[in-house]
């Protein structure tokens, strides 16, 4: 008797790894590529396997291809299940699908045991791929003016790496504020530390064309907001 396990190996390897290929990902067992010149567009499967079954979902991730060339790690592509902290952008699938929370798919023993995996492949089709050129485009063209270009974030950056603090990927002026985007999360206390630090900074050099440095996520969503001193 085929195991819950052994069905979901050969749904991916049969089925769904085919099906991304035809939408013109590139890859194969559990990571996939978009073709595109400046930014590496992934996909990667990740897998939550239990006794008797094994649920998947994907990560999306958006890195640019001079920041994977700075990091010199080992490997000719990133891995979209890996946090680096260089990411322009990364999700879980869920995030961009109507319901937006985590969503799970299983491959279970019957006849209609591919039906998952055709969901999944519509949901990377329908919302997942054009996620990832949407976020893609909107790196290569931000939507406020520029404060600080990529290059003149390096010292910024780089003591947000020795912190272990995720980059600060844009820097731009909107509404009399500082926006500074990065892979962070909310329950990041070290971050929200770290980047009070930095805030303070840019607030010290008394830049009239604002008060406040807000601090967003990747999907544009605010978690912290530092006021200008005294």
């Amino acid at each position: 008797m085929t195991t819950a396990h052994e069905l979901h190996a050969e749904g991916l390897r049969e089925h769904l790894a085919p099906a991304l290929r035809a939408l013109g990902l590139a890859g194969w067992r559990r990571t996939f590529s978009l073709p595109d010149e400046t930014h590496w567009l992934l996909l990667g499967v990740v897998e939550r396997p239990a006794a008797d079954r094994v649920s998947f979902t994907f990560d999306l991730s958006v890195v640019r291809r001079t920041d994977w060339t700075v990091m010199d790690l080992p490997g000719h592509r990133p891995d979209p299940r890996t946090r680096y902290g260089i990411e322009t952008w990364r999700a879980r699938i869920g995030e961009v699908l109507p319901v937006g929370e985590d969503v799970w798919w299983e491959v279970l023993p019957g006849p209609r045991r591919w039906l998952p995996l055709d969901d999944a492949v519509a949901a990377v089709r329908h919302y997942g791929l054009p996620e990832l050129r949407r976020r893609a485009g909107a790196d290569r063209a931000p939507t406020g003016e520029t404060y600080l270009l990529p290059a003149e974030l390096e010292a910024v950056n780089a003591a947000l790496l020795t912190a272990a603090v995720a980059r600060v990927q844009r820097a731009e002026l909107a509404d009399k504020a500082l926006v500074l985007t990065g892979a962070w999360i909310r329950g990041d206390r070290v971050a929200r530390t770290v980047l009070d630090g930095v805030a303070r900074g840019f607030l010290s050099a008394g830049d009239e064309r604002f008060g406040t440095v807000r601090c967003l996520d990747t999907l544009g969503r605010e978690l912290w907001a530092f006021p200008g001193g005294e």
